[in-house]
């Protein structure tokens, strides 16, 4: 059978096959885990290296210089840096999500550093771990739990955002068994709870909580949590490996160890079986039956992942796993399922059997569900030959049925063509197709361009259809801050062969890089190629190109951003600097006065000054005297000269100084010769309602008041007509119902515009007695007849409409004594009398 081979090498735990592939044999030289520090990030990530300070040097073997070194997982130096051990002992040492590496040492200094081993940043985790060192620390994805001398417990919940928590305080009086930590995601609160082993029993510690469990079942020596959180793994000093929920309430696994001798290493295989290890064995323990045991004669790590365990020794990597039901199906010694015979049909057919046929035969019906199985396990496998062999068997099932969704082999060819690329030695990410789900494609391009992998990124991301603009961006932005020794043009030409390849590229971006790294005219260069103006002007501002940013700005017309770098040149410039810069530009000009009209009068005078628009400054002044004059507290002061005149005063004498604008200054003037007679006005009479009255109106008011002589004052400063003082006057005495000074001032002379204002006001006024004193002076009949009507009398009206001899004057009038029959027959008698004497 086909699976003998394969299936030789599992191991049975109960009813479960594992397997234990060599995924690697180390590239590195003279490393020895038990004289380091190990740090080995999951999802096949790098492996941080550091001597141990603890233990005893041998000088022959290895320099007394410690470094810190980074490997890929197959064992490639990427970067090393000199350890400086500026606080003390190392204390722990972990990978973030994000492939940060953090070391803490005794002084509770927290130390961040990238792949490339360049110090990120540094803080630290409080003074009472500083007074007091720190002992322990456990970490998680992206944060750590600390504990110091004085038993205290401290937390920093993500490293993103470097801030400590202090933890409830537990009354220790010596340090825990073991530390175990349930990930802020996994628990209800939402913060990081803390399993400690202390006496013989647990207790679970958070920010403002400690509670007792597990009373009376241990002490416990080992805990580790199960990746979601749901289990804890402990040892117990009696030697029993106890699984059970994390609060401690159900028991799911105990076994008793062949040790009370607690394990160095305690760890979960998936969600499946827990792994403990000794100096030379590794157990590894499930529900049920009896534990594998696998024997090592050199030290180990392990390294849990989601759905395994990758095993690190001096020499090799490994990856401890459950064999995939689909695998199991087909390799399993005996298996006659239709996975297993369709591949065996394959191997017949290579052969040029005819047992091929036959095999095919019996899993007609089965085949769309033979295929997946062979599809799925190709997935699952590491070596490539098996892989081909398997996705072979599929397309040969394949061809036979008409059902199977035929991208699904397509699908798994793209998927094992990036696991392979990137679990290659030189790149020794070794993925598992469950990781590599679980980590997502972006993510990892992201972790492939930290390690500047850029090629194989590019790669990967075309053949994936991805976006190729994160990649090029990072090669990018790595290559300016690699090539100082390079001049600016070379540059360019290298940076914009590439950049071409990916469409909507932000050279912005790019350009802005260049200028942090100092290259200002590379990034000068750059920016030009930037298409969208929304992204090339603020940068051309923050490289000091302002000149060029208002050029563009003007040429995309979109007036945000003119007045983002009107702004910026406006902070930046001397005024007259800015005054010039703008006068050159109509759009950037008018933008400027728009805004500055509103909010900027004193500034927007300066740029008139200096532009020599004399008659603009003298506009903003007039419209500054009217604003005073809405605002209440701003007329205080002298009335006779005050701030308006003042304004006013300034804007007649700069509109004297320009020709086109006469009309504008003898107005200024008049202006304020009426406000400075309309302040006396209201200091003499006490009475605030002449200013900002027009010139008719303040002579009304005068008049009104009876103050004749101030009125006249006022006709004669602003050479109003007769015409138009003998109306102010007219209404002004009707107003005051003083009908004596009217008759009066009738008699005078004789007035330039007749009686009829006389009769108008008197009769508006209601007063017909005195409308009858004028109604006869009225030279044209017709306006007497009118008049006659406005009062009533139709008689008399109708005597002048006769003399008149005005046939629809008559019927008009008429109509006004429609009501009055007797009145409108005698308007009837005298038309008809009229048209007779037409007739005749």
């Amino acid at each position: 059978m086909a699976g003998v081979a394969v299936a030789a090498e599992w191991q049975l735990l109960y009813n479960r096959y594992y397997r234990k592939p060599e995924l690697y044999q180390m590239q590195w030289k003279n490393v020895d885990l038990t004289r380091n520090k190990i740090a080995c990030a999951p999802f096949g990530g790098p492996i941080a290296v550091i001597r141990d300070d603890a233990k005893i040097v041998q000088l022959y073997a290895e320099s007394a210089l410690r470094k810190l070194r980074i490997f890929t997982s197959s064992g490639r130096l990427i970067s090393e840096t000199v350890w400086k051990n500026p606080g003390g002992r190392l204390i722990g040492m972990s990978w973030t999500d994000d492939l940060t590496l953090i070391c803490i040492t005794q002084d509770g200094t927290v130390y961040s550093y990238n792949i490339h081993a360049e110090l990120i940043s540094t803080f630290s985790l409080g003074k009472e771990c500083f007074d007091n060192s720190v002992v322990e620390c456990v970490f998680w994805g992206n944060g750590v739990v600390c504990i110091n001398e004085a038993f205290e417990i401290f937390a920093v919940p993500d490293f993103k955002v470097p801030k400590t928590v202090k933890l409830a305080d537990c009354n220790l009086e010596e340090l825990p068994h073991c530390i175990a930590v349930i990930e802020p995601q996994y628990t209800k609160s939402g913060d990081v709870e803390v399993l400690l082993g202390v006496g013989d029993h647990v207790l679970l510690v958070e920010e403002d909580l400690v509670q007792p469990l597990a009373e009376g079942m241990g002490p416990f020596q080992k805990m580790v949590v199960s990746r979601k959180g749901e289990f804890v793994a402990s040892f117990t000093h009696d030697g029993r490996l106890l699984v059970m929920s994390t609060d401690f309430s159900d028991v799911i696994i105990e076994y008793a160890c062949e040790s009370a001798l607690p394990p160095e290493q305690l760890a979960w295989c998936g969600l499946d079986s827990v792994l403990l290890y000794w100096d030379d064995m590794l157990l590894m323990v499930g529900p049920y039956g009896d534990p594998v045991r696998y024997i090592y004669d050199e030290p180990i790590i392990l390294i849990p992942e989601c759905d395994g365990v990758r095993i690190l020794s001096n020499t090799n990597m490994e990856f401890l796993h459950r064999v995939p039901d689909s695998t199991v199906s087909i390799f399993q010694i005996g298996s006659t399922l239709p996975a297993a015979l369709l591949y065996d049909a394959l191997e017949h057919f290579d052969r040029r059997s005819a047992k091929a046929d036959e095999n095919l035969r019996l899993i007609r019906s089965s085949l769309p569900e033979a295929v997946e199985a062979c599809i799925d396990a190709a997935g699952y496998e590491f070596d490539i030959s098996q892989q081909r062999t398997l996705l072979r068997a599929a397309s040969y099932g394949q061809t036979f049925s008409s059902l199977f969704q035929r991208d699904s082999i397509q699908e798994m060819c793209k998927t094992l063509r990036v696991l392979n690329a990137v679990r290659h030695v030189e790149i020794g990410s070794p993925l598992s197709i469950q990781q590599y789900k679980l980590l997502t494609p972006s993510v990892l391009i992201n972790r492939l361009i930290n390690a500047h992998k850029h090629l194989l990124a590019l790669r990967i991301s075309e053949y994936l259809g991805m976006n190729q603009e994160v990649v090029l961006m990072h090669w990018t932005c790595t290559k300016i801050s690699a090539s100082a020794a390079i001049p600016d043009a070379s540059l360019l030409d290298i940076l914009l062969d590439k950049l071409k390849l990916c469409k909507g590229i932000s050279y912005a971006a790019v350009a802005a890089h260049a200028d942090k790294s100092g290259r200002r005219k590379l990034a000068a260069m750059l920016v030009e190629h930037e298409p969208r103006s929304s992204k090339q002007i603020p940068l051309l501002l923050s490289i000091g190109e302002e000149d060029t940013a208002l050029m563009k700005a003007t040429e995309s017309g979109d007036t945000d951003l003119m007045y983002l770098v009107l702004f910026h040149i406006w902070r930046k410039r001397a005024p007259l600097e800015f005054f010039s810069t703008i006068q050159a530009r109509p759009l950037a000009r008018d933008l400027f006065v728009t805004y500055a009209r509103s909010y900027k009068h004193e500034f927007l005078k300066d740029f008139f000054l200096s532009t020599g628009q004399l008659q603009e400054v003298a506009f903003l002044l007039w419209k500054e005297s009217w604003e005073l004059a809405r605002n209440p507290m701003a007329s205080k002061g002298s009335p006779l000269h005050g701030p308006r005149i003042k304004l006013i005063e300034k804007a007649h004498n700069l509109f004297t100084e320009t020709k086109e604008h006469m009309f504008e200054s003898k107005a200024a003037e008049e202006h304020a010769k009426l406000l400075r007679i309309q302040h006396e006005l209201e200091v003499t009479t006490k009475q605030a309602i002449f200013v900002d009255s027009s010139i008719s109106d303040t002579i009304r008011t005068c008049i009104v008041l009876g103050n004749h002589r101030a009125a006249n004052k006022v006709k004669t400063e602003f050479k109003v007509s007769e015409k138009r003082w003998y109306w102010l006057k007219v209404f002004a005495l009707a107003t005051i119902r003083d009908w004596d000074a009217l008759e009066k001032f009738s008699k005078e002379k004789r007035p330039p515009i007749g009686y009829r204002p006389f009769v108008e006001a008197c009769v508006d006024a209601g007063e017909k007695d005195q409308a009858l004193k004028y109604i006869p002076k009225l030279a044209d009949p017709r306006e007497r007849a009118e008049a006659y009507a406005k009062i009533g009398m139709a008689k008399e009206a109708a005597d002048a409409a006769s003399q008149a001899k005005d046939g629809e004057l008559l019927g008009r009038l008429k109509l006004t004594f429609a009501q009055n029959a007797a009145a409108a027959s005698i308007f009837d008698t005298l038309r008809d009398r009229l048209s007779f004497q037409g007739v005749s």
